[in-house]
């Protein structure tokens, strides 16, 4: 069965099936799960989606948009709307300091970096507080869209101490492993997960919709002495990450 066959009304939209869009999204998600529109292949064109189901373009369209939200279907531009290849999710322990180099390498995935900020910069209210900066100090600030495998998986900002990290330009796939060469490797952290909604930037760096669901993951991370060594804010995609704490009872 082709797409047009599938989305021929008889049998799935009626009155009572609720709003047009969300029965039409219904239908489209449906052939997604079963195969009649496989990963990457194209949708037909909104007027002639709205032909075949005698929908209005309006409610064709709301109803992309709402599968486009949920990271099912991507818009490219001049091309059209594309079924996404599903992405497998990652489980990301969170008692282990690790680095996002590191984690792909685990899973034997080759990453890069889009550098978006590197340099040394005048430090923010928040950064001097959080890094426990004297006056006139100075930090290294690197700012970056980290990816595995080809695809974008996280956007990750990180601001150090200019005597922890003298030179941000040496740091070119590995935070971690320029601070162990300079005998500066965080032994400990404390981070702070929530879910928030991207920005139109952030959607378009990761990716995905503007307003799909993200993990926003702030951590300051500290020195065997307990001094703070880095303040990082980072951003990642919430279609590919599970985070996974191991808890035992207290004796």
């Amino acid at each position: 069965m082709n797409a047009a066959e599938f989305l021929r009304p008889e049998g799935w939209l009626g009155e009572a099936g609720g709003p047009r869009y969300l029965q039409l999204r219904r239908r489209l998600q449906l052939g997604i799960e079963t195969g009649v529109l496989p990963p990457n292949s194209s949708l037909p064109p909104e007027r002639e989606i709205a032909e075949i189901t005698d929908l209005s373009r309006v409610t064709v369209r709301k109803a992309i948009h709402e599968l486009v939200r949920e990271g099912l279907i991507e818009q490219r531009q001049g091309s059209g709307s594309f079924v996404r290849e599903p992405m497998e999710r990652m489980e990301q322990s969170l008692s282990h300091l690790t680095s996002f180099t590191e984690d792909m390498a685990n899973r034997r995935l080759d990453t890069t970096s889009r550098w978006l900020e590197r340099g040394i910069f005048l430090p923010t209210p928040d950064e001097v507080t959080s890094l426990d900066l004297r006056e006139g100090e100075q930090v290294a600030r690197i700012y970056r869209l980290r990816e595995a495998g080809g695809r974008p998986m996280a956007l990750e900002r990180a601001a150090l101490p200019l005597d922890i990290l003298p030179n941000p330009l040496e740091v070119t796939t590995s935070l971690y492993s320029v601070l162990e060469r300079l005998g500066h490797r965080p032994a400990s952290a404390i981070q702070k997960i929530s879910a928030i909604n991207s920005d139109a930037r952030e959607a378009a760096l990761l990716g995905i919709a503007e307003g799909a669901a993200i993990l926003s993951i702030e951590r300051k991370s500290f020195l065997k002495c307990g001094r703070v060594a880095e303040l990082t804010r980072s951003r990642y995609r919430g279609d590919a990450y599970d985070f996974v704490a191991e808890l035992r009872l207290r004796k």
